[in-house]
C-alpha cells in the first residue's frame, strides 16, 4: 500500500513537470488568424500572449470598424490557442495520471 502510494506521488510529480514543460512548449506555438476579408490579421502564442497585429491602412479611417475587427479577430484567435493550449495540457495531465477510480471522468 505505502509503495503504491509512493509510486502514484513519484508519477504525479514526473506529470507536473511534464505539464510544466507543455506549457513552456506552447510558448513556441504560434497561432495566426485572419479576418474574414484580411484586412487584420493577428498572431498570438498557444498561451494567448499577443505576438502581433497586422491591420490594413483603410481600417485606420474608421475608429469603430477597426475596434470591432479587433474585437473579433482577437475573440477567434484567442478561442483557437485556447483549444489548442486545453488540448495540449489535457493530453499530458490524462497520460500521467495514476489510475484513481472515478478520476477518469475528469478529463473527457
Amino acid at each position: 500500500m505505502f509503495g503504491d502510494f509512493m509510486g502514484m506521488m513519484g508519477k504525479l510529480k514526473e506529470t507536473q513537470e511534464k505539464v510544466k514543460a507543455t506549457k513552456e512548449r506552447l510558448n513556441t506555438v504560434l497561432i495566426d488568424e485572419s479576418s474574414s476579408d484580411g484586412k487584420m490579421r493577428v498572431t498570438l502564442t498557444a498561451n494567448r500572449e499577443i505576438k502581433s497585429i497586422a491591420i490594413e491602412d483603410s481600417l485606420l479611417q474608421d475608429k469603430e470598424q477597426l475596434e470591432d475587427y479587433l474585437v473579433l479577430t482577437l475573440n477567434k484567435a484567442i478561442e483557437k490557442a485556447t483549444n489548442v493550449n486545453e488540448a495540449e495540457l489535457s493530453a499530458v495531465a490524462k497520460e500521467g495520471m495514476p489510475n484513481i477510480p472515478g478520476m477518469d471522468s475528469l478529463f473527457k
